[in-house]
């Protein structure tokens, strides 16, 4: 990853807290961008810094602006990517070279925020929910990068699962197969985002940030390649009826199918609809769901630093 490097642009105190070894918890920018609409998409990101700040760790929120890879983000550069929304490019790994070398902007994904943290030097990322193996991929082969990048790069995800608008059966086998841990956080269940219950198992349960740490740091030493990904449920207050948000994600899925929208287009169109459906409902849990993470976030990193000094 060194080659890359002299794309790399990492603020002044992102830099002084991996210099000094302090922990920073890396944060992606599509959420900004394509996640919720402005100005919620701001404010979230905002305090989203705030709360890693208060649980002791640094916020490196990573994002590609005027074709630079950006490692920690001004509030006003966060306030423009929330106002230019979608028309900011929705950035995975197949994007990078175009966007750097046409100095375009472009809002990381799971799969490039890893990318670009693992660059800084940056091990724990907290974020949503993960892209994964979408339904019907038996014919459209439409499978997240982001489930490619955890099986390659040394990054931990912490995240609510992935969303049901997914085949989280195959997303599973997809994972197991490519050698990446499934933990749930106090929890024997994947997470399903929205919703604390998914029906399918994860492969380890932990019920602290110091055991999380722990095995990251342990699947390090043992020179094991990829990264770790942690299903954090969202809290019960904020948890949706599963038959509610399954019926919205089916109606949106067929709405998608009509439409024929696909290819990274499909997330942001179904989490839209999904949100139109549920009368805003879903937007509610997922600010939640994401201050959820990121405060596991920052007590994993703090415990990161701590074994390894």
């Amino acid at each position: 990853m060194q080659n890359l490097n002299k794309f790399l642009d990492i603020s002044p105190e992102v830099q002084q807290a991996l210099d000094e070894g302090k922990p920073v918890v890396a944060l992606e920018s599509t959420i900004i961008s394509h996640g919720m609409p402005y100005p919620q998409n701001k404010e979230t990101a905002l305090k989203v810094e705030q709360i890693i700040r208060d649980n002791g760790a640094i916020p490196a929120t990573i994002a590609v602006i005027g074709g630079r890879l950006r490692v920690g983000l001004s509030p006003e550069e966060i306030d423009y990517l929330g106002k230019k929304g979608h028309d900011v490019t929705k950035a995975s790994r197949r994007d990078l070279a175009v966007l750097c070398s046409r100095g375009m902007d472009g809002a990381t994904t799971v799969t490039t925020t890893m990318i670009i943290a693992h660059m800084a030097g940056i091990e724990v990322f907290a974020t949503g929910g993960i892209g994964g193996v979408h339904r019907g991929a038996e014919t459209t082969m439409d499978i997240s990068a982001d489930l490619e990048e955890l099986a390659n790069t040394p990054v931990m995800v912490i995240c609510a699962g992935a969303k049901s608008i997914l085949d989280l059966g195959l997303t599973l086998e997809f994972l197991e197969t490519r050698g990446v841990p499934v933990l749930g956080y106090q929890t024997e269940e994947l997470p399903a985002f929205y919703t604390r219950h998914s029906g399918f198992s994860v492969d380890y349960r932990v019920d602290t940030p110091e055991e999380l740490a722990q095995i990251f740091h342990t699947k390090r030493e043992m020179g094991l390649k990829g990264g770790v990904l942690v299903g954090n449920p969202i809290p019960e207050e904020y948890s949706m009826d599963k038959a509610t948000i399954d019926a919205a994600i089916d109606q949106a899925i067929a709405e998608a199918e009509e439409q024929g929208i696909h290819g990274k287009e499909t997330t942001p169109f179904l989490l839209a609809k999904v949100s139109e459906l549920t009368g805003g409902d879903s937007l509610d849990s997922n600010i939640q769901l994401v201050f959820n993470n990121v405060a596991l976030g920052a007590k994993t990193a703090v415990a990161l630093r701590a074994i390894e000094q």
